[in-house]
């Protein structure tokens, strides 16, 4: 899996054979010209903005290498001020592009995912047009494609542990990458007075398309 460069050349993507698979945190709408329904497959992964904030706290403070004020970045995600534009624009693009061409996006929820790894590793292989064979079925495949892909295994894989990540003039551990990933883990980080305020405006934001968290 490539992830494009900071410095914008994407002239690398070009010399991979196809199909080719790529990693991006990018707005629907800033995808170059909107290449997920040019005849590519879009696999939307969002979590519960509560845990999605966590994570992002911990992950920015480790790639700058300086801890933020939880409170200070708490209030910079309240209003939207993140990375890539406010969390429920983010996820919005994705669910309403999904919603109309779902043969070309495919909207997932970390939680559910969590919870039914086997029937959403089934759905992805269908999403992605190489279903499970019978005889993959019968041999449990899909539940070994869960076991190799669990946070657990690849979290403790050695590349993973030692190795980096160069990001432009930034190195990142690739351990970065492996906190904890369980859900609600937000309680041990933020009051539940800031998750209710959270969820508040989450709903706000999405009220009338359909999404839920």
């Amino acid at each position: 899996m490539l992830k494009p460069p900071l410095n914008g050349d994407l002239a690398c993507i070009e010399t991979l054979p196809s199909p080719r698979i790529l990693a991006t945190h990018m707005p629907f709408s800033l995808l170059p010209g909107s290449i997920g329904i040019q005849g590519c497959r879009i696999v939307y992964i969002c979590r519960d903005p509560k845990d999605a904030f966590v994570s992002w706290w911990h992950f920015t403070s480790e790639f700058f290498r300086e801890k933020i004020d939880i409170d200070v970045a708490f209030d910079m995600f309240y209003e939207g001020i993140s990375n890539y534009g406010p969390f429920w624009d983010h996820c919005l693009e994705y669910w309403i592009e999904s919603s109309t061409k779902t043969d070309r996006v495919l909207f997932l929820k970390y939680e559910e995912m969590v919870l039914e790894p086997v029937k959403y590793v089934r759905k992805l292989a269908s999403f992605l047009g190489a279903p499970f064979t019978s005889e993959e079925e019968d041999g449990k495949i899909p539940e070994e494609v869960v076991r190799l892909c669990s946070f657990n295994t690849l979290s403790t894989l050695n590349a993973n542990e030692v190795e980096v990540v160069q990001r432009g003039n930034i190195v990142v551990k690739k351990s970065a990458y492996f906190r904890r990933g369980k859900v609600g883990d937000w309680v041990n980080h933020i009051s539940e007075e800031m998750g209710r305020k959270l969820d508040d405006i989450v709903e706000e934001k999405l009220r009338g398309s359909g999404l839920v968290f």
